[in-house]
């Protein structure tokens, strides 16, 4: 089988990972407690909405779907992470390449689509209150997460496609720990100044657009929450979104530094500790900022995890 002028078999070598036993086994030890702690933070949130009709309502569905594709793009790359941080050849099939970069971009992009629909919500919510139930009914929340997982995966399979089309050189390492976008660009031979903007396009409909849309909801709350009569409603209203917007500020801060400039800007070691921090970083601290935050979220996953861990009395 084929790809281009490439066989799918052909083999990348990633070289970001530590040589040494020692740094092996805690590396793979803190990466593991992350990971566990990333998929039980977003599995209870998921399972606390769905419990409890109280959380029926559109923030905590954009909440929970939030959760569902940040458990998504970690599996894309983390469990393979795992896997060569212990064995001795940490190599990875083209194809295999492909497709993780494929998925791990399309739900990355999905994840900063679905905030800028959460930032819609609390505009919505915050500056026409009276209106809010007709401006976001189920059926239009339904269709955004649908539309940021589809437009998200869109543009990562036709990115993947462009990348994986051009000829690579014959020293194929990888300075990363996982199939990402800038390291692979790098192995490239031919001139790919084309391909770089068509890179860029793709990052700027992803990151830059929603985070406008962001930028603009903020905005319109600001004024709206200034204008309230009460010191303890315009309180309430900042609280009410400020957890939301401690997570965009961290995942566009990180995603901006790593796609929206050119390859010949990338800087290995610090680009890999900046991917870390939105591969890992960002999906742990949004269970943290979501339910520490909020007294709602706190009380249902406390429900949920009384009426499951704890014996029932007869």
């Amino acid at each position: 089988m084929s790809w281009g002028n490439h066989s799918v078999w052909m083999e990348f070598v990633f070289l970001a990972y530590p040589s040494r036993s020692e740094p092996r086994a805690l590396a793979f030890l803190g990466a593991s407690l992350v990971y566990t702690w990333v998929i039980i933070g977003n599995v209870l949130i998921m399972v606390a909405i769905q419990a409890e009709a109280r959380l029926h309502t559109p923030m905590y569905y954009f909440l929970g779907s939030l959760s569902g594709v940040e458990i998504g793009y970690t599996a894309a790359v983390v469990p393979h992470l795992l896997v060569n941080t212990l064995r001795a050849e940490k190599t990875i099939t083209l194809l295999g390449c492909a497709t993780q970069m494929a998925f791990f971009i399309g739900l990355g992009g999905a994840d900063c689509l679905l905030l800028a629909s959460m930032a819609y919500d609390r505009h919505a919510a915050i500056c026409h209150p009276l209106r809010y139930p007709l401006i976001m009914p189920g059926t239009l929340c339904a269709r955004l997460v649908a539309a940021s997982v589809v437009l998200g995966l869109c543009l990562s399979f036709q990115l993947a496609a462009s990348v994986f089309s051009l000829p690579f050189c014959p020293a194929r390492g990888i300075q990363h720990f996982y199939c990402d976008v800038p390291p692979v660009m790098r192995l490239v031979c031919a001139q790919s100044h084309r391909h770089e903007q068509s890179v860029l396009v793709a990052a700027t409909l992803a990151i830059a657009g929603p985070f406008l849309l962001i930028a603009a909801s903020y905005a319109s709350i600001a004024a709206a929450v200034l204008r309230a009569p009460s010191a303890a409603g315009r309180r309430r209203a900042f609280s009410t979104c400020s957890s939301h917007l401690a997570v965009v500020l961290l995942q566009y801060g990180c995603c901006a530094f790593v796609y929206l400039r050119p390859t010949s800007s990338y800087r290995p070691e610090q680009d890999r500790f900046v991917s870390l921090v939105y591969t890992l970083g960002t999906p742990l601290l949004n269970p943290l900022v979501y339910t520490l935050r909020n007294s709602e979220m706190k009380g249902a996953i406390a429900r949920v995890l009384t009426r499951n861990c704890l014996p029932q009395k007869s």
